[in-house]
């Protein structure tokens, strides 16, 4: 009998485990834009925004930069690293990385790749469908029955946001 209960215990705490890591599935939703919207999304905001969700960091001399998860890049003068000066805000959704050649900086915007001249402020050249769709955080694509189907075929997924 003893080992029964010890049985049915273990069960039960594998049940449990299961129900709520599945719990986890979606704790995320897509959030779309559409292409026309898309490929009008980046410019620069001379005022900047406050840092909620940074991600990669980058150097180029005199001028740091540092992703907003899904948002855009913050652009600071590290001419003083001890007292770094927010420049401004390049706001390109869906981005999550970066790399700054010359002066241009080469950012993700979803599913395009964006070239954007540091000098004038500007998108310069869009290279449309380069990367996969983002995927959700946790990583399970089959949980999001729209991820895939029941969406028109011009959405694209910009930002995976916590519920």
């Amino acid at each position: 009998m003893k080992r029964f209960k010890k049985a049915l215990l273990f069960i039960f705490l594998v049940f449990i485990a299961i129900q709520g890591s599945s719990g986890d599935d979606y704790d995320y939703y897509a959030v779309y834009m559409d292409r026309a919207n898309l490929e009008k999304s980046v410019f620069y905001l001379e005022t900047g925004k406050d840092m909620k969700n940074p991600g990669k960091i980058y150097y180029k001399h005199p001028y740091l930069f540092v992703n907003e998860k899904y948002k855009g890049v913050h652009v600071f003068d590290n001419t003083d690293p001890a007292n770094p000066v927010k420049k401004g805000f390049i706001i390109a959704p869906g981005c999550l990385d970066m790399a700054v050649k010359d002066n241009i900086i080469y950012l993700d915007n979803a599913v395009d790749l964006v070239s954007f001249d540091l000098s004038a402020m500007k998108e310069t050249k869009r290279i449309t469908k380069v990367f996969p769709e983002l995927a959700p955080p946790n990583g399970r694509v089959l949980w999001y029955p729209d991820y895939e189907y029941d969406r028109p075929e011009n959405l694209i997924i910009v930002e995976w946001a916590k519920r």
